[in-house]
């Protein structure tokens, strides 16, 4: 591909991974916990899950579950549900007489991992952002055939996301190391994030589907 084309998919990228959203909470929350234990697989699992939804995206199958409503709304409902499911156990965990690291870190790796890869691929807002994003940097015309550009364009913002959100989630912890109050105002501020943003996806799927 065209170094043009992969700079400009690289400076759009970064700009909308640094805006704000679930996986951010999630992040800013694992950076809570014990440096170094339970960033690194939560940061794997969303990046993990990008990789899913760049594969989906690759083999034709994201643009069907974008055509048929009924599989949109269990999506978000899922995706939805489990974003609630998250912040509230974060918020509720997050107890005065309990340090930071542990209201939010995870009992392993492994469910971090799982956690991180549940918010990206649950998500229905990034389904339907890869859809839109990814075709628009790939070219037909272009000597590589377009599921190699698509898994390409795809790697760069899974290698954007991993080095930002791992970013977020060490200056956070840094900043905040020894501030055991503030630590614990900007956990629940995240908890408090994620599970509006599944209470946000149910509300707009219940508006679109009530409007006539």
């Amino acid at each position: 591909m065209e170094a043009s084309v992969l700079f400009a998919i690289a400076t759009v990228a970064a700009a909308l991974v640094v805006l704000p959203g679930p996986d951010w909470a999630l992040v800013l929350a694992a950076g809570m916990g014990t440096p170094g234990g339970r960033l690194a697989p939560t940061v794997t699992g969303l990046a993990l899950g990008y990789v899913v939804l760049t594969f989906l995206v690759v083999v034709g199958i994201a643009p069907v579950v974008a055509a048929a409503p009924a599989a949109l709304v269990v999506l978000t409902a899922a995706g939805a549900g489990y974003l609630i499911y998250l912040g509230v156990g974060i918020i509720r965990d997050t107890r005065v007489d309990e340090p930071p690291a542990a209201a939010v870190s995870p009992t392993s790796a492994r469910g971090a991992l799982i956690r991180g890869l549940g918010v990206s691929v649950l998500n229905p807002k990034s389904l339907l952002f890869f859809l839109a994003f990814l075709p628009q940097f790939a070219r037909a015309s272009a000597p590589w055939p377009l599921a190699l550009q698509f898994l390409m364009l795809g790697g760069i913002w899974v290698a954007l996301v991993a080095v930002i959100y791992t970013i977020l989630g060490c200056s956070a912890g840094r900043a905040l190391a020894g501030r055991p109050r503030l630590a614990r105002g900007v956990t629940m501020t995240a908890g408090i994030a994620m599970a509006l943003a599944g209470l946000g996806l149910l509300i707009e799927q219940l508006v679109h589907h009530l409007t006539p």
